[in-house]
């Protein structure tokens, strides 16, 4: 099966990478770079991004969080027929090695590039709910899920820095009509159900104008806090579902 996935995968790069010289004797590496030659065409070399905007960084990303995304590929809670189709004849543990090994590239990130149109005031208020959340909505701040420094947090959570403004409103935008989906409870469904589009564009805008930090690797433990609400757990990050120890007393 391993030679089976990693000859579509070459076919498929092939395939983007345009017509190739008759003559030419190409030759492959046994290894999972060469493997993935597949991705790169759409996202970019070794995974740093595609140049469009909307094919998104999977370099450095959480290993559990990137393999969650190719299983909702292929079990039907992402919509989309290239990566359907790509995903659809290798097995889930080739699909946690692909995942593990864009995980373990650690490369620069791009300088950011968001220069859409808005008021200083929006960004502030975009800025407050990433920060601060609005307790008023029952809205969390992003920082409590996805990191203080929102690089993401092992194992599960994607950091919200170093992303295209395109992507970052696209995948709002698909989890608003529910073309996105994650495995139940889904913490984003439901909270981008509670904020206007307006307002989402106004956290996107913020975050897409950040610079990255020094260190951008996710952090490995999320920040201490409240307990999350049951409406916001998150089925594709089981540290964000867990209950307390307390809630969980004299419970079988």
């Amino acid at each position: 099966m391993g030679w089976l996935c990693q000859g579509l995968l070459w076919t498929l790069a092939a395939l983007c990478a345009g017509p190739v010289n008759a003559q030419t004797s190409t030759r492959f590496a046994d290894d999972m770079a060469e493997r993935t030659r597949a991705c790169t065409a759409c996202h970019g070399e070794q995974g740093r991004a595609g140049p469009d905007g909307y094919y998104p960084r999977l370099a450095g990303k959480p290993a559990g969080y990137l393999h969650n995304q190719l299983r909702n590929f292929a079990q039907g809670r992402r919509h989309y027929e290239l990566m359907t189709r790509l995903v659809d004849p290798l097995t889930d543990d080739y699909l946690g090695e692909m995942a593990q090994y864009f995980a373990n590239l650690k490369l620069p990130y791009p300088a950011p590039t968001a220069n859409n149109a808005i008021s200083a005031e929006r960004l502030a208020q975009g800025r407050q709910w990433v920060m601060q959340g609005d307790a008023a909505r029952g809205l969390p701040a992003c920082t409590q899920c996805h990191g203080v420094r929102l690089t993401g947090v092992q194992p599960n959570v994607p950091g919200l820095l170093g992303l295209p403004l395109d992507y970052l409103n696209a995948q709002l935008g698909a989890w608003q009509t529910g073309q996105r989906r994650a495995h139940a409870p889904d913490c984003m469904a439901e909270i981008v159900k509670r904020m206007p589009a307006q307002d989402l564009i106004a956290v996107s805008s913020w975050l897409a104008r950040q610079p990255l930090p020094a260190d951008t690797r996710p952090a490995e433990a999320r920040p201490a806090g409240p307990d999350l609400p049951e409406s916001l757990r998150c089925g594709s990050a089981p540290e964000l579902s867990a209950a307390s120890p307390a809630r969980n007393r004299g419970r079988p």
